[in-house]
């Protein structure tokens, strides 16, 4: 979840170093019920230090409107109510309280047996996800999906990490079109056209696992597909050049430096954070260039999400005090993976 701030993303089981996950069968929800539309132009600045993962993401000021777009604007649909867990999952510390935790101080460092479950809580997060990109197509809803991706989860004895973070009511975030981040699966149905950020963070064995990808729906113009590669190129330069005590600072410019080539913008305000033991860590990964001190250590575990706009990486919240849109309307895609330090470089956990 986008540094996620997401949103405001056991003992060591049987799978732990092993492929065997339970792939899922379709079976789409319709209890819906309203959610209220609205939206809020909001102005987002990292502080110094983190104080908290609220006021760090969302500092809301004046109510305005957002400019039109040649797409037709994105609307809030009906939400379902939250999808029950079987009571035997192990659930994170923070699915009993609707505020937001704050950032965990201290890196995601791990020993031996605690890399074991943070790549099996990864290799689960990047099947699910793998599976959720096969269900878009034009007509299915938001809330399809989130219902499959839940499912899957818990098929696997997994826990969704969204699904109650800081009163979040779903299992998945889906940010469709000019959506930067935190979309809520909704009735809303997938238009041939449209891209659409699905965003899995699975709790397994006590440890998260964070990834995303944006998927095309349909025929899609050439224009999303070349903002959506460069975004995944952003997010695979940066990860090339990490390593044991390379700055934090270089992913920024990495990504950065590549999405000015083609005139994009780079979305400040939501960032890449430390993930393992807790879903909100340190360090604070920012994508945009910054003089932010710090290293990489061995063994640590942290996410890079760059998301990449086409025109203003200015950010509108809803009411919802989740969804997140660009302030001009124009598209937005994300790309994020879980990755550790190794001697080497960096090994990428979600992936299958």
């Amino acid at each position: 979840m986008a540094g996620s701030m997401c949103l405001q993303s056991r003992l060591v089981s049987s799978f732990v170093g092993g492929d065997r996950f339970i792939h899922p069968s379709h079976h789409p929800l319709h209890h819906l019920f309203r959610c209220f539309p609205g939206r809020k132009h909001v102005s987002m600045q990292l502080p110094k230090t983190l104080s908290g993962l609220t006021d760090f993401l969302f500092n809301k000021r004046n109510l305005d409107q957002v400019s039109m777009s040649r797409r037709k604007p994105l609307r809030p649909g009906k939400v379902s109510p939250p999808r029950p867990v079987p009571a035997h999952i192990q659930r994170p510390p923070y699915v009993k309280s609707r505020r937001p935790p704050e950032v965990a101080s201290g890196a995601e460092v791990h020993d031996e047996r605690g890399i074991e479950c943070m790549r099996s809580s990864g290799r689960l997060a990047a099947l699910v996800l793998e599976y959720a990109g096969t269900l878009v197509k034009p007509g299915v809803k938001t809330d399809e999906i989130d219902e499959a991706v839940h499912q899957m989860i818990i098929d696997n004895g997994g826990y969704p990490s969204p699904l109650g973070y800081g009163g979040f009511p779903k299992s998945v975030c889906t940010s469709v079109n000019e959506c930067i981040c935190h979309g809520i699966p909704d009735s809303r149905s997938l238009e041939d056209g449209d891209i659409i950020n699905i965003d899995v963070t699975v709790y397994l064995n006590g440890y998260h696992g964070d990834t995303s990808a944006t998927f095309f729906c349909g025929e899609v113009d050439d224009e999303a597909k070349k903002l959506v590669q460069v975004t995944k190129e952003c997010m695979d330069k940066a990860i090339s050049i990490c390593g044991p005590g390379v700055e934090y600072k270089k992913i920024g410019k990495t990504i950065h430096d590549h999405a000015d080539k083609f005139g994009y913008g780079v979305v400040r305000q939501f960032v890449g954070h430390g993930v393992g033991r807790v879903f909100h860590a340190e360090p604070v990964i920012q994508h945009c260039r910054n003089n932010e001190g710090g290293r990489m250590i061995l063994n640590q575990t942290f996410t890079i999400e760059p998301m990449i706009t086409l025109g203003s990486y200015d950010p509108i919240m809803w009411d919802d005090n989740w969804t997140v849109v660009t302030e001009d309307g124009s598209l937005s895609a994300q790309f994020e993976h879980t990755i550790l330090i190794t001697r080497d470089g960096a090994d990428i956990l979600t992936q299958c």
